[in-house]
């Protein structure tokens, strides 16, 4: 991907990962990047995609559209996680091909791995064991994702590369408290309760306004506003949490894992990844900080960002997920890129994009 004239097609392209990848080679002088919303391309519908593959002929592919969610949501809608992200997966890969794109790169998740593998998780563990039971449709849909990159290139002399990220947060985060990640959701949850001890109804408001909580906006009642908030365990003294706190979670900043994409697509060939292997198989490449930070810790580096003065308190009875999931990222190291923003810069920048978006 050297010519800054080629056409690059990044799917999702306005979600976390896509548009930071957008970004990411904007910046870096690509001239030719193109993407289509929802509205425009329905990624689900193969006529569709084969269509705009036919009329756009994109000569190198971020596939970084999927759908996504927390643990409340992978456990609630398992039928779409599996389902839509199959779909999605094959139209665009398989149309990939159908029109000889140079090079694709197709972005997982480290949930691929088993519940119980060895910590950090090396791209060697995949299938050695049970996946954790909460996201296990999603996260079979991303092995068969990473698989038929593989297969593809095996049968066909493709160049298709699969990255598994860790766990993602920055710009264009998802703040929805049915369906966000851990990081955005206890950062939302602190600033109402906070604004909720203090009484200030103008953040809360402005707040519910931007983001409705199940179509409870600003124009509802101060009554129904504090109904949905305890719901999602939000109080006028206290937070609760989901779990015991103590599971273990690598966090990286979107823009960084943007970066890493962007490198390995511009440097990287899945002829690379083969060298001195008997057997084809777990090319993919991990995408991590390699560092890792409790739910408990996490919470109080928000509350301290936030200076926020009431309890947080674990509920137990709920499910935590995996106790660790630590990715080893020294292949991804040793290929020439890592990561230089901690999780405490990372926190203070998602926090103050937040209020700058209410």
């Amino acid at each position: 991907m050297t010519d800054k004239s080629s056409k690059i097609y990044v799917a999702g392209h306005k979600g976390l990962v896509g548009s930071a990848i957008f970004n990411n080679l904007k910046e870096k002088g690509f001239t030719n990047i193109i993407g289509r919303s929802h509205s425009e391309l329905d990624l689900l519908d193969n006529r569709a995609v084969s269509h705009f593959f036919e009329e756009e002929k994109p000569d190198y592919v971020f596939l970084a559209a999927a759908k996504v969610g927390g643990i409340v949501a992978n456990n609630t809608y398992r039928a779409d996680f599996i389902c839509k992200n199959l779909q999605i997966q094959n139209n665009v890969i398989g149309e990939s091909f159908k029109h000889s794109v140079k090079k694709l790169l197709f972005l997982g998740s480290t949930c691929i791995y088993p519940k119980e593998a060895p910590q950090p998780m090396s791209e060697d563990s995949l299938l050695t064991g049970p996946l954790e039971y909460t996201n296990e449709p999603y996260a079979i849909a991303k092995i068969a994702g990473l698989k038929m990159c593989e297969s593809f290139n095996i049968q066909y002399g493709t160049n298709f590369i699969a990255v598994m990220p860790t766990n993602l947060y920055g710009p264009n985060d998802n703040f929805d408290l049915e369906k966000s990640h851990v990081l955005p959701a206890i950062i939302r949850k602190i600033h109402l309760s906070k604004a909720l001890m203090e009484g200030d109804w103008d953040t809360i408001i402005r707040d519910v306004n931007a983001r409705p909580i199940e179509q409870v906006s600003g124009s509802n009642s101060k009554k129904e506003i504090t109904a949905i908030l305890n719901k999602y365990g939000i109080s006028e003294n206290k937070l609760s949490l989901w779990g015991t706190g103590t599971p273990l979670r690598e966090f990286l900043w979107s823009e960084e894992m943007a970066d890493a994409c962007v490198f390995i697509m511009e440097h990287i060939d899945f002829s690379d990844l083969i060298k001195d292997k008997k057997e084809i198989r777990n090319c993919h490449i991990n995408i991590g900080s390699g560092e890792e930070i409790s739910i408990r810790d996490l919470a109080y580096l928000v509350k301290e960002r936030v200076n926020y003065v009431g309890q947080i308190e674990f509920d137990s009875s709920k499910p935590d997920g995996a106790m660790r999931k630590l990715t080893d990222v020294s292949k991804l190291n040793a290929l020439g890129w890592k990561h230089s923003i901690g999780i405490q810069e990372g926190v203070k920048r998602l926090y103050k994009w937040y209020l700058h978006n209410l």
